[in-house]
């Protein structure tokens, strides 16, 4: 196939957000920005994929300035399809959920310091304890334990501010979780979501939906979470930033996200 044949035909393109889109500063750089309006002019379909809520994802997409098609939040548990004219400009197409309890009370058992949320789909989290300033969106409530694991949910935080990556990690191998997909992320930070959900089977779905062949799909993302969606993409691509072991399944390496390392990638399919 060649390189003009290629970039003709529409792709559906899975972009993650935080340490691929935005830095670790929270910043959109005008050249990502401008790389994102050339892919969509061209046809593409570009959906923001991200472990973000509803509330904290909505907020990228007006930065990035895309007010039609799809976003996968919660790592892949909600799809929401954008729409200008409906509520909040979105609707939710997809919200997969399952009970926190079983994981929660044995994660809480072998460490009782970390602090956990729970997200309320559209509104914000519940919370076992405050959060460091500026990790959550949306309207963010402490409440009882009893109340964060009383009902099904899309996602579940469970983070220790004190650990590190490396913690959690050993933290996972050594107890298992059944029941739940989990991700760890850059630092003390695990995401628990559906059995059998992630960024990759959300996409999926979408793809058949817009009737995107499987040859024409690209993904770039950072972290554990994206791993799956790297897998599931024609064109996985690890951010320069990205731990060792999201490199490793990637197909291809870009920049560091402080070098706008997705703007190469991007760039490469107008």
């Amino acid at each position: 196939m060649t390189e003009a044949h290629r970039v003709s035909v529409p792709h559906l393109v899975a972009l993650d957000v935080d340490g691929t889109t935005i830095n670790h500063a929270g910043e959109l750089s005008p050249a990502v920005r401008e790389a994102v309006h050339a892919v969509v002019a061209a046809g593409h379909h570009v959906i923001v994929a991200t472990g973000r809520s509803i509330v904290a994802t909505t907020t990228i997409l007006d930065e990035l300035g895309i007010e039609t098609g799809y976003a996968v939040c919660s790592n892949g548990a909600v799809t929401i399809e954008l729409d200008p004219l409906a509520d909040n400009g979105f609707r939710i197409i997809e919200a997969v959920t399952f009970d926190p309890a079983p994981a929660l009370n044995l994660l809480r058992h072998e460490w009782p310091g970390a602090v956990v949320a729970v997200e309320e789909l559209g509104v914000g989290f519940k919370l076992s304890a405050p959060f460091p300033d500026g990790e959550l969106q949306g309207e963010l409530r402490v409440v009882e334990w009893e109340e964060l694991v009383a009902e099904p949910v899309t996602r579940v935080t469970f983070r220790a501010p004190g650990g590190t990556a490396e913690d959690f990690l050993a933290l996972t191998e050594r107890i298992g979780l059944h029941g739940v997909n989990y991700a760890v992320g850059f630092s003390a930070w695990l995401d628990l979501n559906p059995e059998g959900v992630s960024k990759g089977s959300a996409l999926e779905i979408l793809r058949r939906r817009l009737e995107v062949d499987p040859r024409h799909t690209v993904a770039i993302g950072d972290q554990r979470n994206d791993i799956e969606m790297l897998h599931w993409a024609a064109r996985g691509v690890a951010m320069g930033n990205a731990p060792d072991e999201v490199k490793a399944i990637a197909d291809e390496v870009t920049l560091d996200v402080d070098e706008d390392g997705l703007v190469p990638v991007l760039r490469s399919l107008v």
